[in-house]
């Protein structure tokens, strides 16, 4: 991974590895915990919305509604992607999921609900996560007026090591 010279210097005494969290799959919940999530956020425990949350639940990383399509389609095969849109769409909406990249041209979810940020590739779009006890703290010194902050994430712009090590690779 390349990353800024002034950057590197702040993390030199650390390997890159330590600073990325776990972007693994998450554990399954069980009926009874499933629907009481639902519950909880005031959305019906249907067969359909379980499927598509287990399966975002149980894949690596950022996936896009394509992505999480693609798995669920093999589980149901009628399922539409409107129908995955939609419920990713309700997921969000509801709190169940966070919407990642909302600036980077597709739509990405995560359910990792701990504070953390992102490296982001700008040549493939990975996002991997970040554990924030390896930025400085972000603050805003003065409240916007008319504007409650209920989240603060930081994008770490960058190139992947699997971009990086590509022949047509630029340097930033």
């Amino acid at each position: 991974m390349k990353i800024g010279a002034a950057c590197r210097r702040k993390l030199a005494p650390l390997a890159i590895h330590q600073l990325l969290l776990d972007n693994n799959s998450y554990p399954m919940l069980s009926t009874s915990e499933f629907q009481s999530l639902c519950r909880k956020h005031d959305l019906a425990a249907t067969h359909q919305r379980r499927v598509i949350y287990d399966t975002v639940m149980s894949m690596h990383g950022h996936p896009s509604p394509e992505l999480i399509y693609d798995k669920v389609k093999k589980k149901i095969p009628s399922i539409s992607l409107a129908t995955v849109y939609k419920n990713v769409r309700t997921f969000l909406e509801s709190g169940m999921l966070r919407e990642v990249s909302m600036h980077h041209g597709s739509l990405r979810v995560e359910p990792n609900e701990h504070a953390h940020h992102h490296l982001v590739c700008v040549r493939c779009k990975q996002i991997t996560d970040l554990d924030p006890e390896h930025l400085a703290p972000v603050r805003i010194k003065q409240r916007p007026r008319g504007f409650t902050v209920t989240r603060i994430a930081v994008d770490v712009m960058g190139v992947c090591a699997a971009c990086a090590g590509k022949p047509d690779a630029k340097q930033f």
